[in-house]
């Protein structure tokens, strides 16, 4: 193991090992002996910024609904600088003694990307094809910036301060508007050659379902998103019967199990607003499909939780991207490698 950080992290990103539990505050930032993270989540429904120190601890959190951000490229993007700008206001306001200043920006934004985000083509939103989002942001806040897939930053966050705190092989997802994924083995994030790995949203779950935006068919993001069930329904997700509740939470088991399956997991930890939403009985409708079709004995006994990070996870886990862009590895206090799975 490298040096002692003074972040409370060690140096090098091959490892993954989590730490403790994040918490929001408005107020009296700390000192963290050096400096935070400017945190930035984008996605289809919001984009958001943050402050995020070494503890986990989220500081001045701002968000503008993403349809409200402009519609051309350009525009949208000024829309993101504006509220980046606000953060960093309310942050210099909240350390008027001189405390430390962001040392990196990390981003989680919904996917496709190409490697290292240096060119996004989110799929909930159009105007961003082929965005050059790493070098526009980089220039913008003057920061070395790192961008990830936001379900990949999320499962960061979730191993860093959250539930799969302990855990070194875990799956982490969000089903939210979109459905994403990120997948850490062996106390690793994976990565994969473009980035993508993890991306559960486009396991088919329904042969015969619906058209995907991707192009292909039955895709749990076709069929178990908010977006998927508001076009299924006619009605908003968060207006969704017992029988809606109820097909989702099983199709986003049996993506699961399928993962767990090919992965050796015994752990997934959901997180985003229709999966939290829904609430117990998505979750005890995705354990019976699990339980029904994760049957080989490593499988066997694979079990999903909620995300332990609710709102904050999203910017934990953009700030966690940027630690460990510059080379930092989210570590406990003992440097330990955590526990497989239950």
């Amino acid at each position: 193991m490298g040096p002692r950080h003074p972040l409370g992290v060690h140096a090098g990103r091959d490892s993954f090992a989590p730490m403790t539990t994040a918490t929001t505050s408005s107020a009296d930032p700390g000192a963290a002996g050096s400096g935070p993270a400017l945190a930035i989540d984008i996605g289809g429904t919001k984009l958001a910024a943050g402050i995020v120190d070494a503890d986990g601890t989220v500081f001045g959190h701002r968000q503008v609904p993403t349809q409200q951000a402009g519609r051309d490229a350009d525009q949208l993007f000024a829309t993101l600088v504006q509220l980046v700008d606000q953060v960093q206001a309310t942050w210099v306001g909240l350390r008027p003694g001189g405390g430390p200043l962001p040392v990196v920006c990390g981003v989680g934004s919904g996917g496709p990307m190409e490697p290292g985000g240096e060119a996004i083509s989110p799929l909930n939103i159009p105007s961003w094809r082929g965005f050059p989002l790493r070098a526009r942001l980089r220039e913008a806040t003057g920061l070395p910036t790192y961008v990830d897939n936001d379900a990949k930053a999320l499962t960061l966050a979730e191993g860093w301060r959250g539930a799969a705190i302990g855990a070194r092989d875990y799956l982490g997802m969000v089903v939210s508007t979109g459905v994403g994924g990120g997948i850490v083995l062996d106390g690793r994030l994976l990565d994969g050659e473009r980035g993508n790995a993890g991306h559960i949203g486009h396991i088919t779950v329904e042969p015969d379902g619906r058209r995907c935006r991707c192009g292909s068919y039955g895709c749990l993001e076709a069929e178990a998103s908010g977006t998927a069930i508001a076009a299924i329904t006619g009605r908003p997700p968060a207006e969704a019967d017992a029988a809606v509740i109820a097909r989702t939470g099983t199709l986003v088991g049996r993506a699961v199990a399928t993962v767990a399956t090919l992965l050796d997991l015994r752990l997934a930890v959901v997180a985003g607003s229709v999966a939290l939403g829904y609430g117990d009985a998505f979750f005890a409708a995705a354990q019976r499909e699990i339980d029904a079709r994760a049957r080989l004995p490593y499988a066997a006994g694979c079990v999903i939780r909620p995300a332990g990070l609710g709102s904050d996870a999203p910017l934990v886990g953009a700030a966690a991207v940027g630690f460990r862009g510059v080379g930092l590895t989210l570590q406990n206090e003992e440097g330990g490698g955590g526990e497989r799975g239950e």
